[in-house]
């Protein structure tokens, strides 16, 4: 049984995810700045494969971090869907719905 709290906790989820993801494409890029700074500054070979490392361990969490996004939006979707067919009322169900929206926003650019 779907209940308001649940679809509170399944939205904050989906907010957090987002987050983290926007937080990783900053860090991926920010490395990547790092990395190529480095290359053109003659650095030590051991440091600029260290330096490679972290920004391909960077490079992996985006990824993941979409994958577990749209696990997350699925299960509010269907938490969502489940409350609507009950005729639950509440701010929280106009709450995630707009999540839906800015989640989605952020996972359909990466599948096309």
């Amino acid at each position: 049984m779907a209940t308001l709290r649940n679809l509170k906790i399944k939205t904050s989820t989906c907010k957090r995810i987002v987050k983290e993801l926007r937080s990783y494409e900053k860090e991926v890029e920010k490395e990547a700045a790092k990395t190529a700074d480095m290359k053109d500054k003659g650095a030590d070979p051991y440091d600029l494969k260290q330096q490679e490392n972290v920004l391909a361990e960077s490079r992996m969490m985006v990824p993941d971090c979409h994958k577990r996004l749209e696990t997350a939006l699925a299960d509010l979707k269907a938490t969502l869907a489940e409350l609507k067919e009950s005729n639950e009322q509440g701010a929280e169900i106009g709450e995630a719905e707009s999540t839906i929206a800015e989640v989605e926003a952020v996972v359909k650019p990466t599948e096309e």
